[in-house]
């Protein structure tokens, strides 16, 4: 059973850091390419960053770009997500994800396999 579980949100003042981590099992880490994304009230679910498979390419969203890096450690099976100069429209719910096709990133949410239950970030002003 693919299990993915997110930690490392909270509450936080703007321009503020946190680091979110994606602890997976089930499967075989290394062989899927892994994206967050992130959620908030009322709106859809949008891309923030994703990693590849075999040589850690990395792609992110312009509104994170400069500000959020995303790394993996297939050793550990952990995701993470470092997230600097935080700003109050980055509060949202926070989501890993996995996909089985491990080729490019894909930025839209319909190509991946397995989620996480998701962690609250929030960043006061």
């Amino acid at each position: 059973q693919v299990q993915l579980v997110e930690s490392g949100g909270g509450l936080v003042q703007a321009g503020g850091s946190l680091r979110l981590s994606c602890a997976a099992s089930g499967y075989r880490f290394g062989s899927y390419a892994m994206g967050w994304f992130r959620q908030a009230p009322g709106k859809e679910r949008e891309f923030v960053s994703g990693i590849s498979r075999s040589f850690g390419r990395t792609s992110y969203a312009d509104s994170v770009k400069g500000r959020f890096t995303i790394s993996k450690d297939n050793v550990k099976n952990t995701l993470y997500l470092q997230m600097n100069s935080l700003e109050p429209e980055d509060t949202a719910v926070y989501y890993c994800a996995a996909d089985q096709t491990g080729g490019p990133v894909n930025r839209d949410y319909s190509g991946y396999d397995y989620w996480g239950q998701g962690t609250q970030v929030t960043v006061s002003s």
